[in-house]
């Protein structure tokens, strides 16, 4: 990894989040620095706990950001920083795409336009979405390339009144994306840029107390309380949120990631499949009858994901029994 010195800042927007959390974790372990972007101080006090007792004091610092589409919101966070990871999102599975793609797409483009004001960055990574490319159709082959987008989503959040959050979630990463790779072209900036599309994260779950709002994180550990809140979406594949994580180090520091779209996609998932590992790994716990089964059957271009892995962490994907063991581990 050479494009971004050892030492050297990160800065990671929307922080105290799920995957960003994990995404600081990871490139602390790697030798940078953090800056992680919180939207108040309160939120930045268990990361600061955390990354001071595992890595030292003055590894991770927060800067206060606290609106992400205000103008020039991160001029002042952006400073000095050799590489940003763009992970903050709207998450509020709202219908209204006013409230959700529209701050995303700013929020987006307010970052790029601050980091192409700020001389040391080298290196810009967006944590996009395979949202951004497909929703899941289970029981549908759909085959996935780089060149897949999901502008089907963003006509339907803006034109069918009837919409539900989930579709304006992926029309916001479809069109924040979008927006990304349109300023590139139009900018040419002196740094790489590469997005990262994970699929359903689960796994570890930093934040103590966090496991039932962890976005998809939470799914797992919703079911092992009895709570059938994540039937409601459909089958589709996972990732680790670590593996997730470490292809964010390899697209910021890596240069033949620049340009890329890198599918963090490990392989499909049903809800039978999780139940079953909960059963197998819990078995004095009761849990929910097995449903109808049904299956995610899209393919996703996910082979350089799991190059970049091999080649920098000397593995390949967690699997979905390890992650989904981690995932309820503050459960147990």
């Amino acid at each position: 990894m050479a494009t971004i010195e050892k030492g050297s800042i990160v800065l990671v927007s929307g922080a105290n989040g799920y995957i960003a959390s994990h995404v600081c974790d990871q490139l602390l372990q790697a030798g940078y620095k953090v800056r992680g972007t919180v939207r108040s101080q309160d939120k930045a006090d268990w990361l600061y706990e955390r990354f001071d007792k595992k890595y030292g004091k003055g590894s991770f610092e927060a800067a206060m950001v606290p609106d992400m589409v205000a103008e020039g919101a991160f001029d002042k966070a952006v400073k000095g920083v050799s590489g940003i990871c763009h992970v903050a999102s709207v998450l509020n599975f709202s219908s209204d795409p006013e409230e959700v793609v529209t701050p995303v797409v700013k929020g987006t483009l307010g970052l790029f336009a601050s980091a192409t004001k700020e001389a040391t960055v080298k290196s810009f990574v967006l944590t996009s979405s395979s949202a951004a490319a497909l929703l899941p159709m289970p029981d549908t082959e759909i085959i996935v390339t780089k060149d897949t987008w999901n502008d089907g989503a963003v006509k339907a959040a803006y034109e069918n009144k009837e919409v539900d959050g989930y579709t304006v979630y992926a029309a916001s990463k479809t069109a924040g994306e979008r927006a990304l790779w349109k300023a590139v072209s139009e900018t040419h900036p002196r740094f790489q840029v590469a997005a990262v599309l994970p699929n359903c994260n689960m796994g570890e779950i930093l934040q103590p107390g966090g496991a039932m709002s962890a976005s998809t994180g939470s799914w797992v550990s919703l079911l092992y309380t009895g709570d059938k809140t994540p039937l409601y979406y459909p089958p589709q594949c996972f990732v680790d949120v670590q593996d997730t994580a470490r292809l964010h180090v390899a697209a910021l520091t890596d240069p033949g990631c620049n340009g890329e779209r890198i599918f963090a996609v490990a392989e499909p998932f049903s809800w039978n499949d999780i139940l079953a590992i909960l059963r197998r790994n819990f078995p004095g716990k009761s849990f929910m009858d097995d449903i109808k089964p049904s299956r995610d059957l899209s393919r996703i271009p996910s082979g350089d994901a799991l190059a970049l892995l091999q080649k920098y962490y000397g593995k390949g994907w967690t699997t979905l029994e390890e992650s989904v063991k981690r995932n309820v581990a503050q459960l147990v």
